[in-house]
């Protein structure tokens, strides 16, 4: 699938939740591998704030992300519509700290991307592809988030606040299922005996009956009542039998479970790159949400470190074997470095050297710490990029390839007995004049042990 952003601008308006200040944000296209930036127009700042979970700084109610001067508060109702649409490229420019909470969930901001006209870019979208169980539990809270490999992005969300009204409540979203309907629309939700407290930190100026559901998870009394509908500068406050404020009416009976799984998918956008997997979420708050980004965006790190690693089935028959191998290269004991080769195509091939004990250079590089010389790994590559030139060149003559120059060689960790290299050769150029440029790099396991650029010359072999 290709990147997304939007065609036209979008424009909203509405309150902070926390500050209660009126903020006006415009949403415009960007181009193609640009990512999702935020930037402040009321102040004289104009750095790109990036949608990415290295620059979160707080949790607290909700998700702030900050770089130099620039900050913006509550982005993640607006990031879960972002990323439900799978827009990859955006501009996000409001005159205020804290992004509008609007009624409370993620519905207005989706309805404003959909008018946008959402289309295609020129660019690919980079997933980050779950292929094994991935887990975080916060000891503290309860919360637990665990990643299990899928074909597509599906999530669960499960809560349980120990409540007489509100019990144990989950939602699931699916790759078939509509966000709009059942998403979207959830509203945030706090509960009534934390609305004091909250007020006495300074937070929900911004907060209104009509913008969160307000449930209570116990009795209160007339006089509670009484001093939080002053509070909220509402009349008479009373709670209905499903535990809600007067005020409001639940759109979903598991409304909360949904919101929750509303903020996840914010939450786990600021990874940077759309998910193939799925992700459940036991009791999942902003700060566990948070922390399970950055274990995720670590784990696509190392994905996108090892991206093009060639897969290696030892029971596979080889391309060439050791002595088809011997039959192209002039190297013997103790200096030809392959074993067999399991690929090879015109701009590619992929090689196996066996690290054992019996390596001649062990008698005396480090006797006793037998570590196998950097040198010899870069032959190693040099042999196997060796073939691929001579078997670009046809059968018909013998070829020595005589390597002249190699550049950018980095060795990045040892490799000793007992260890598989996995030698990677690619062209960097078509072959012009026998002058043959490869990018070379070295595996163990799921490791690069070094790579680097190597110039060979393939010559006809004299006799």
């Amino acid at each position: 699938m290709k990147r997304k952003t939007i065609k036209n601008t979008a424009t909203l308006s509405g309150v902070g939740l926390h500050t209660g200040a009126m903020v006006n944000v415009t949403l415009k296209g960007a181009d193609a591998g640009a990512g999702i930036k935020f930037y402040r127009s009321d102040i004289d700042d104009d750095t790109a704030l990036a949608a990415d979970v290295s620059n979160v700084i707080a949790t607290n109610r909700g998700t702030t992300l900050r770089k130099g001067e620039v900050e913006v508060a509550t982005v993640e109702h607006l990031l879960s519509a972002v990323h439900s649409l799978g827009i990859d490229d955006l501009h996000i420019t409001l005159d205020g700290p804290e992004m509008p909470i609007m009624d409370g969930s993620a519905i207005m901001f989706y309805d404003a991307l959909v008018a946008a006209e959402v289309i295609d870019t020129e660019k690919d979208r980079d997933y980050l592809v779950i292929n094994e169980m991935i887990t975080y539990k916060d000891e503290e809270t309860g919360a637990e988030l665990i990643a299990l490999p899928s074909d597509f992005f599906e999530i669960t969300t499960l809560i349980d606040f120990n409540s007489d009204y509100l019990g144990q409540q989950y939602a699931d979203f699916g790759f078939d299922d509509s966000y709009a309907k059942d998403i979207a629309p959830a509203r945030t939700f706090a509960f009534l005996h934390e609305l004091e407290a909250l007020f006495d930190q300074g937070l929900i100026k911004g907060g209104d009956l009509d913008n969160a559901v307000i449930i209570a998870n116990e009795k209160l009394s007339p006089e509670k009542l009484a001093s939080l509908s002053s509070k909220l500068g509402k009349g008479e406050l009373t709670v209905d039998e499903a535990g809600v404020l007067n005020t409001s009416n639940l759109r979903f009976t598991n409304e909360p479970a949904r919101h929750k799984l509303l903020d996840v998918i914010g939450d786990l956008s600021l990874i940077g790159h759309p998910i193939k997997g799925r992700i459940v979420a036991t009791k999942p708050g902003h700060k566990a949400n948070i922390e399970f980004a950055k274990l995720l965006k670590k784990h696509w790190q190392a994905q996108r470190k090892l991206k093009g690693r060639p897969t290696y089935d030892p029971t596979a028959t080889p391309v060439f074997d050791t002595e088809q191998v011997q039959a192209m290269l002039p190297h013997r004991y103790p200096f030809l470095m392959i074993d067999k080769i399991i690929s090879c195509t015109d701009e590619l091939i992929v090689g196996i050297k066996n690290v054992t004990a019996n390596e001649a250079c062990f008698q005396g590089h480090f006797p006793g710490n037998a570590v196998f010389p950097g040198v010899l790994q870069m032959e190693a590559l040099a042999q196997t990029g060796g073939i691929l030139a001579i078997n670009s060149m046809g059968a018909e003559e013998e070829w020595d390839t005589y390597f002249l120059k190699m550049d950018n060689v980095k060795f990045k960790s040892k490799v000793v007995p007992g260890d598989t290299l996995l030698l990677k050769m690619e062209l960097m150029s078509p072959i012009r004049r026998g002058i043959i440029q490869m990018k070379g790099t070295a595996y163990v396991g799921d490791k690069i042990v070094s790579e680097g650029e190597l110039t060979a010359q393939v010559v006809k072999r004299t006799k």
